[in-house]
């Protein structure tokens, strides 16, 4: 019996449309009749008057019948219109028992993905793939474009049927691609691909929270210096009687810049409304304002450029409940909706109203009014715009019925496209990379994580006596500068050695005290760099791949740039260092022995470099010049002639103090002078300096032989004997304090600071395999590109010919 009871009401419902289309039919006519009819003829005076009724009372008759036929339709429109909403209640009902039904069995069978979910996850995968084959994305969804507040995202609520998206007064909301895939489902849900929330579309607390994430979303997207962003936010949304499809809400066009605004924000928007636009099977959804005159529009002559024969453009005129109120002439409306206002084409034209303007309003209250407007509104009762053509809901199956049947016309066409792709990326990887297998970015990416944290590992297995080598050496080629020149040289000028040990004393405390602990954790960090940089680089040598190159030394470079020594270590060492120095007892001769090799390896170093400055300031001797035909410049010439002025005085007084006197400088000038030479005075200190400190270093060297032998008498304090070897005592100290902080510093390392430099590169690998960005920027090439384009062509291919199977078996 109910089986009967929808046949039967089906068939009225059929019934009822034929009869609205003959009511239409005759409407049409009795106008065009009443239109065309010829005024009647005045009769002549002599014929008796024709007994046919007035003109005035036939053009009354024919303009009743045209108003009776008019309500005649109207009721049957608004009789055929309850009894659609009727079917469509009980259907929405009895879907939602069924989805509810299959909803409950979830557990007990495998989840069956619906075909508009399979779809829009091909879509999703589009939106990331940047092909180098021009595979373009020509698979269809509904382009949601109009100008700025024109009512677009309304639209897109009410198709939704939920308030889901963030609104302002008049400022720009949209700010980057939304793409919202619609379908059924027993509760009304929303959600983000990226995202396992489910935000409840009957809350108003879900409702709020998903406006203000979508918010975020916006802002984050868009870029420092920007207005908009061409980045898309994908998100879902199911519920009871909704219809499916995809749809884009693209941010609205703009005619004119306001404060704020990039400067290239017009443009933006125009190139990405052009770019969803030109995909030929994009559905346009051409949103225009009816509240403000139709030639302020801009977004009608952008659509007209993109599809100029309105194959795929779908136009909604919004707001007509203000367009009714506010226009004298409500044929413009009609002549809007007609499609003879714009210079564009369309396959249908909607009338809708969205709402009061008021953001608290439900959807619920929405959709009422908008019934209960068009029920009343004189547009619809004088024929100037049909039932089918008004209401969101109507809009919302046009357009869900377009999208499947482009979806059906061009699907299998796009996955023969990405088949041909696929082979010929393919074919690409077999003959430029034929032993290697593929490997994407992430997966690069974590193979070259695991490679450096191997190196890093191998950091911690460096033995402690390679450790203190290193850092021994370092420390000295740092610091043997200052120890010469700002201490032993100085001390050294001293007549006994009581000044001399004093001298010692109060220079390497205040060096303790200000530069050598800094020193000294100068030279561990820059060790521990350069072993790391030597494992990075070793490893590099065993058929490591170079396309890892940039990526590893971004790593070291930012794994450094973290770590911070720790700063504690500082006055702990400045203590161990200063305990050392104050040290003077040599226990035994083999330390006096390496204290005196210590110091010959020290000043043979200087003489030899001292000697190397004489020889550049002197120029050749006269076997090079002879041999090598090589001549003195005059300068060189003036310091020869000096110099030997010079070692003449030395030999005549060989404990000459570090510095000579005026009497001095002035004699040696006037002989230079009286062998034809002119010399100034500077010219010569600055070569008594150089002779005088190789003749020091000399006379050193020559006393450090002597004290080869001298550990007895430093056991005995030197007591009863010329000798005296303070400056070994020197050495010996200096060496003690490089050995003991070099085994500190080796401490450190081992225990705090490689341990640390490990962590530091863990989270900067965890940060970069975070950040797409910033893999895209360190992993790159031709071959990554290729690895890249190879998964996601597949990973197309296959969705499509899963949905393309769906698709079939729904039919």
């Amino acid at each position: 019996g109910d089986k009967q009871y929808k046949k039967g009401l089906l068939g009225e419902l059929i019934l009822i449309q034929q009869q609205i289309q003959r009511h239409e039919e005759e409407v049409r006519r009795a106008a065009a009749a009443n239109s065309t009819r010829p005024p009647p003829q005045d009769p002549a005076p002599s014929t008796p008057p024709n007994p046919s009724p007035p003109p005035q009372k036939f053009k009354s008759s024919d303009k009743e019948k045209v108003d009776q036929l008019q309500e005649e339709l109207l009721r049957t429109q608004l009789k055929y219109q309850r009894m659609l909403e009727r079917l469509e209640k009980e259907n929405k009902e009895l879907r939602k028992v069924v989805l509810q039904k299959d909803d409950k069995g979830i557990h007990q069978r495998k989840v069956k993905k619906s075909l508009i979910d399979l779809y829009s996850e091909v879509l999703d995968i589009l939106s990331d793939y940047d092909s180098n084959y021009n595979t373009q994305d020509h698979l269809p969804r509904v382009v949601v474009v109009g100008d700025q507040s024109a009512g677009k995202t309304s639209v897109l609520e009410m198709i939704a049927q939920a308030r889901i998206f963030p609104r302002g007064s008049g400022e720009m909301m949209t700010r980057s691609p939304v793409k919202v895939t619609l379908s059924e489902g027993p509760h009304h849900v929303a959600m983000f691909k990226d995202s396992g929330r489910e935000f409840d579309l009957t809350k108003e607390e879900d409702l709020a929270a998903l406006r203000h994430e979508i918010e975020l979303r916006m802002r984050k997207n868009v870029k420092e210096g920007q207005t908009v962003s061409s980045e898309t936010i994908s998100l879902s949304v199911k519920g009871p009687g909704i219809q499916r499809m995809v749809l884009v809400d693209l941010p609205g066009v703009i005619s004119t810049m306001t404060t704020g605004m990039a400067t290239d924000t017009k443009e933006t928007i125009f190139s990405m409304s052009k770019a969803y636009m030109q995909n030929p099977n994009a559905i346009i959804l051409c949103i225009q304002d009816g509240s403000v005159d139709a030639e302020r529009s801009i977004v009608t002559d952008l659509v007209s450029q993109m599809d100029p024969q309105g194959r795929r453009t779908i136009f909604v005129l919004t707001k007509v409940d203000l367009a009714e109120k506010n226009l004298a002439s409500p044929s413009r409306i009609q002549q809007i909706i007609e499609g003879k206002l714009f210079p564009m084409k369309a396959l249908g034209y909607f009338a809708v109203v969205t709402g009061r303007g008021s953001s608290s309003e439900s959807i619920d209250s929405i959709k009422e009014y908008e019934e209960d407007f068009f029920q009343s509104s004189r547009l619809v009762r004088d024929g100037m715009l049909k039932a089918h053509q008004v209401t969101t809901k109507n809009l919302s199956l046009a357009v869900s019925d377009c999208f499947w049947k482009m979806v059906s016309e061009s699907v299998e066409q796009q996955a023969d496209v990405f088949k041909a792709s696929r082979f010929n990326l393919e074919t690409e990887w077999k003959n430029n990379y034929p032993r290697l297998r593929e490997l994407d970015r992430n997966e690069l990416f974590e193979k070259a994580k695991n490679e450096i944290l191997d190196e890093v590992i191998s950091l911690s297995q460096v033995t402690p006596q390679h450790w203190e080598a290193i850092l021994q050496k370092k420390l000295w080629e740092r610091v043997s500068t200052h120890v010469i020149e700002n201490i032993y040289l100085p001390a050294a000028q001293t007549m006994d050695s009581g000044t001399f040990n004093t001298t010692v004393d109060i220079k390497l405390k205040q060096w303790t005290d200000k530069q050598l602990p800094h020193k000294a954790l100068e030279v561990a960090w820059e060790t521990l760099q350069e072993e790391f940089a030597r494992f990075i680089a070793e490893y590099k040598g065993k058929d490591q791949d170079d396309i890892f190159d940039k990526l590893k030394e971004a790593v070291k470079d930012e794994s450094i740039k973290r770590h911070k020594w720790n700063e504690r270590a500082l006055d702990s060492l400045r203590v161990i260092q200063h305990n050392a120095l104050e040290d003077r007892s040599i226990t035994d001769k083999p330390q006096w022995d390496a204290a005196i090799q210590f110091m010959e390896e020290t000043l043979q170093s200087r003489l030899k470099d001292t000697e190397s400055v004489i020889r550049d300031m002197v120029g050749p001797d006269w076997k090079e010049r002879w041999l090598n035909w090589k001549n003195r410049t005059p300068d060189q010439h003036i310091r020869n002639e000096t110099k030997n002025e010079l070692d003449r005085l030395l030999k005549l007084h060989d404990d000459h103090t570090a510095y000579l006197a005026n009497d001095e400088v002035t004699t040696v000038r006037k002989n230079l002078e009286g062998r034809g030479v002119e010399v100034d005075p500077a010219l010569i200190k600055d070569t008594w300096h150089q002779l005088y400190r190789r003749h020091f270093l000399q006379k050193a060297l020559s006393h450090c032989n002597l004290c080869k032998r001298g550990f007895y008498y430093y056991q005995r304090h030197f007591v009863d004997s010329e000798l005296e070897c303070n400056d070994v005592v020197l050495f010996w100290r200096i060496q003690r304090m490089l050995v003991i902080t070099a085994n500190t510093l080796r401490q450190q390392l081992t225990n705090t600071e490689v341990r640390r430099l490990e962590k530091n590169v863990k989270e900067v690998l965890d940060d970069f395999g975070e950040d797409a960005e910033k893999k895209t920027q360190l992993i790159t090439g031709r071959r990554v590109q290729l690895a890249e384009d190879l998964k996601k062509v597949r990973e197309i291919q296959e969705k499509l010919e899963a949905f393309i199977e769906a698709l079939h078996k729904d039919k």
